[in-house]
């Protein structure tokens, strides 16, 4: 089969694809035929070899995926052969094993995939809306009626959190980097967006509630922190969901509004949660409620391009690859 292996950790360019052998399932195991492959930012820095979680070499990227059930173990039940199912995880590591024609994966690891949506479409909801989800309703305990800032609304989780806030009743703001973004966010929901490369636009924000935002979604906290709490209502939430580097804030901020900086990664999450959320978000699915949006679709071969892609500024979706 194809597969993209990284046998060196490093830049974009240790991403090769090469033939492999087909896997194996055990007695408990499935084995899906993937058609797409969804690109997480979190792939690049596993590549790099400078992520929390450091792969033995070599390895296979990747554990957002969807596809056809092509083999079922013995001792697995609740699924078939042919079934249309998305995943999140492989049976290899939950972090990494799905870039890749054939993936053998846990049951646990597989969900059904709802017949309005497509295989690319199926590969951009694993960690991305589980995280947003995680975000808006388990961290920041949002309630319909809230106000909530999006901050870095346009790409795969930013996207995910204004539609789940937007279904969930809340009244979403998202800010992005370029006019396309921001008419994207503004499709998925959002009340008011604002173009964050401009100058003010946080006094803005502020001007159009009562208060500030009840809840701040942050996909950069490294840039963004203190300006978020600057913004936020009292007794207001952070959830800081990305960062790439360190930040310097007033705490004074937190004391004068009560306010708290949360943070979320999926890793986090045990079984029972996943579970909840997978059947929470498979019924939003299924009823039109939440729909992924597919910013481009690569050949696997071109893996290396899609991880410069991810990292690049001025994300209007998810980067999907094709094998």
């Amino acid at each position: 089969m194809l597969a993209t292996v990284v046998r060196a950790f490093g830049g974009p360019d240790v991403l090769q694809p090469e033939e492999v052998p087909d896997p194996i399932p055990g007695a408990g195991d499935v084995l899906v035929r993937i058609h797409a492959i969804g690109v997480n930012p979190y792939d690049t820095y596993m590549r790099s070899g400078a992520y929390a979680i450091r792969p033995d070499l070599p390895y296979i990227p990747g554990a957002d995926a969807a596809g056809i059930i092509e083999l079922v173990g013995h001792d697995v039940s609740g699924v078939a052969i042919g079934d249309r199912v998305y995943i999140c995880g492989t049976a290899a590591h939950r972090a990494y094993g799905a870039y890749a024609s054939l993936v053998v994966c846990r049951p646990a690891q597989i969900h059904p995939l709802a017949n309005r949506l497509s295989f690319a479409q199926g590969a951009a909801i694993g960690i991305p809306y589980v995280t947003a989800w995680r975000a808006v309703f388990d961290r920041a305990q949002a309630q319909p009626g809230e106000t909530m800032l999006v901050h870095g609304a346009s790409g795969a989780v930013g996207l995910a959190a204004v539609q789940i806030g937007h279904a969930a009743g809340l009244t979403v703001i998202g800010t992005a980097g370029t006019d396309e973004g921001a008419a994207l966010v503004r499709a998925q929901g959002a009340a008011h967006v604002f173009n964050h490369r401009e100058p003010g636009y946080l006094d803005r924000i502020g001007s159009i509630t009562n208060s500030g935002p009840d809840v701040v979604i942050e996909m950069l906290a490294n840039q963004n922190l203190d300006a978020d709490l600057s913004v936020l209502a009292p007794r207001g939430r952070v959830v800081v969901v990305g960062s790439r580097g360190r930040v310097e804030i007033d705490p004074r901020k937190t004391m004068a509004k009560e306010a708290a900086v949360l943070g979320t990664a999926f890793w986090n999450l045990g079984a029972d949660d996943l579970a909840r959320i997978y059947a929470a978000l498979g019924q939003a699915f299924e009823e039109g409620k939440l729909t992924p949006v597919i910013a481009d679709e690569l050949p696997l071969a071109d893996a290396s391009r899609a991880h410069e892609r991810v990292m690049a500024p001025g994300a209007h979706g998810k980067i999907v690859l094709l094998p």
